[in-house]
């Protein structure tokens, strides 16, 4: 498993923060018939909330006070997991990329919580979650230079490459990818990391070819 830290700055500001984490060797390619019934039954069913309840959830809450308590506004900067269900209620569904990205958001607009996924091969050494210093930026995927002062961040060798509200284009997951870190961003204490485990498991197994799975959750 890729060795991964909480820095201790975040847990102090943030006291109930955790990863749940998932390792494992996946094949990239197109969602299956199967796995977008499943996706567009969730998008379905999440279109009937009205905009002004899609950050109600209580998982999407904890990040938002998050992200308060680290010194970022929630609502200039939103979590994944909020935008994305924001998103589906204004009925703009979602971007569908391949099935590894797709099982990550259908995984994170099931749970509340955000999400990233990331490809093991761009990333370098020992993987620190940290409040980003002041004047830390870098490019997010379809996104302009992303502003990621003081946001809760993946930091690794190479420097910052993720965290729960936009991801770096260094680690994102392509055709090529070969092997994956899948995270659940967690405010909360993560106390159903353990079933969200096995579920995202489970779908990587059925829809990506997921096989030599390690997962661990850091408190």
């Amino acid at each position: 498993m890729l060795p991964v830290i909480i820095d201790s700055e975040l847990k102090s500001l943030c006291p109930a923060v955790a990863l749940g984490l998932l390792q494992c060797k996946v094949e990239v390619g197109k969602d299956s018939p199967d796995f977008l019934t499943l996706l567009n039954g969730k998008i379905a069913e999440l279109a009937e909330v009205e905009l002004s309840q899609a950050n109600k959830r209580d998982k999407i809450q904890s990040t938002r006070k998050g992200y308060k308590a680290l010194g970022k506004d929630p609502n200039r900067y939103r979590c994944s997991a909020e935008a994305m269900c924001r998103r589906i209620a204004k009925e703009r569904g979602l971007y569908y990329i391949n099935n590894v990205v797709d099982i990550n958001n259908y995984l994170s607009i099931k749970s509340g919580y955000s999400m990233g996924t990331y490809d093991i091969a761009h990333i370098q050494g020992k993987v620190t979650w940290k409040r980003a210093p002041e004047g830390t930026a870098y490019q997010g995927i379809g996104k302009d230079v992303l502003n990621i002062e003081f946001l809760p961040v993946l930091f690794d060798d190479q420097g910052p490459f993720g965290n729960p509200t936009s991801d770096n284009t260094r680690a994102m997951i392509t055709e090529d990818t070969k092997e994956i870190l899948l995270v659940y961003y967690c405010f909360d204490g993560g106390e159903e990391l353990d079933s969200l485990l096995a579920e995202a498991k489970a779908l990587l197994e059925i829809y990506a070819a997921g096989q030599d799975f390690e997962m661990q959750i850091l408190h």
